[in-house]
């Protein structure tokens, strides 16, 4: 399971958080093997910001499940601080805990648009936070549309729409959050680091060695997470990693995600490939109560693809205005993740997980579930656990 700790329209952070605690707790019992929490900033709709600390937490409201992040941003951390970090929940937990690592080229779109964020200016205490002036027309990066949808086995792989991004809000949000990603990052480099700190084998550049017992002889578990074929897959590929692959969010390119690291796997820490992937998923009695539960979704995601950070969930009713005042240009923005939920009945629903799995050829599915009520969002996790033992 992945955990967004969302905060539903009405609710604050807190009831968020506490949700956390009563999920976990419930997936442990509905017998799911992992629970993971994402890491979101300045996002309206997110609670789940600091995934070391809801990791510990949960970790010590539960007993066997394990435990993780999906994902940790690295460009917003060093290797050390995550090493520390996570060693220290593993040996709080052995055998619990999983570092999963993800990895934003929004620093690089900056850097090649000549708008790479530099370091926050100094701000007095008292002052009031300064309001962001809107311009005419800001500075915006789109990416490219693949070729055209298909159907791969029974699987949707729709064509990834084309985004654009508000460069300077993205900037100004780097410059607060704090990010770290040149040109010239090492990401495998970061990984090996973090090995190597767990290891205890960690050397400065003059072979000084470098010690850090929080971090050394920890038993997390690592695993990239990645949403293109590009240097995460690879990396996990090559380092004998397991990786999580992202068809939740950019479902036009798991395959290739996918293949690429299976390409480049080397035995390491692995001696043959292991692959998790994600899936949306909104499950109930029957297919139209879980279409009128997962109704919010599309204005959810229009929020995120607007590029102003996911809002707070919306009830049915609110969605449906909200789904109502959708431009068509905005419906085509979210279609690819709208087309790819996978909604209904427990049958319905693990009929297609059975197709995602079988064509990706998953390990396992890794689940996350958003509904404006706790109550329904829970239960869509017991009706799917339940048949999925049963099939």
């Amino acid at each position: 399971m992945l955990d967004l700790a969302p905060v539903t329209a009405g609710s604050s952070a807190a009831d968020a958080l506490r949700n956390t605690i009563d999920l976990a707790r419930r997936a442990e019992s509905f017998g799911y093997s992992r629970y993971w929490l994402a890491e979101h900033h300045l996002t309206p709709g997110v609670a789940s910001a600091a995934p070391a600390v809801l990791i510990g937490l949960v970790a010590s409201a539960t007993e066997r499940i394990r435990v993780g992040s999906g994902a940790v941003q690295t460009g917003h951390h060093t290797a050390v601080v995550i090493a520390e970090e996570f060693g220290t929940l593993a040996h709080l937990h052995p055998g619990r805990i999983d570092l999963g690592l993800g990895r934003s080229s929004v620093g690089r779109l900056l850097e090649r648009a000549g708008q790479a964020p530099a370091p926050p200016a100094p701000v007095a205490a008292a002052a009031p936070a300064p309001v962001p002036v809107p311009t005419p027309e800001p500075a915006r990066a789109s990416s490219s549309p693949v070729a055209s949808s298909r159907v791969v086995g029974g699987l949707l792989v729709p064509a990834q729409p084309a985004l654009s991004f508000d460069l300077q809000r993205l900037g100004r949000l780097l410059r607060l959050v704090g990010f770290r990603d040149d040109p010239d990052d090492d990401y495998a480099g970061l990984v090996r680091d973090i090995q190597a700190l767990f290891a205890g084998t960690l050397r400065a550049e003059d072979g000084t060695e470098l010690s850090a017992p929080a971090a050394q002889g920890a038993d997390a578990q690592i695993w990239i997470l990645a949403s293109t074929a590009g240097e995460s897959a690879r990396t996990a590929g090559e380092l004998g990693l397991p990786l999580a692959a992202n068809y939740h969010i950019t479902p036009a390119g798991v395959l290739d995600t996918i293949d690429a690291y299976r390409a480049s796997f080397r035995p390491g820490v692995l001696t043959r490939p292991r692959v998790m992937v994600s899936a949306d998923v909104v499950v109930a009695p029957d297919d139209e109560t879980a279409r009128h539960l997962a109704s919010g979704y599309g204005p959810w995601v229009a929020s995120i693809r607007a590029g102003g950070g996911a809002i707070p969930y919306p009830s049915p009713p609110e969605a449906a205005q909200a789904a109502a005042a959708l431009s068509d240009e905005q419906r085509a923005l979210i279609a690819d993740r709208l087309d790819t939920q996978f909604v209904g009945s427990p049958q319905t629903v693990v009929r297609g997980l059975q197709v995602l799995r079988d064509v990706t050829g998953a390990d396992e599915l890794l689940i996350t579930t958003i509904t404006h009520s706790h109550a329904d969002r829970v239960r869509s996790y017991q009706l799917l656990a339940d048949a999925w033992n049963n099939q």
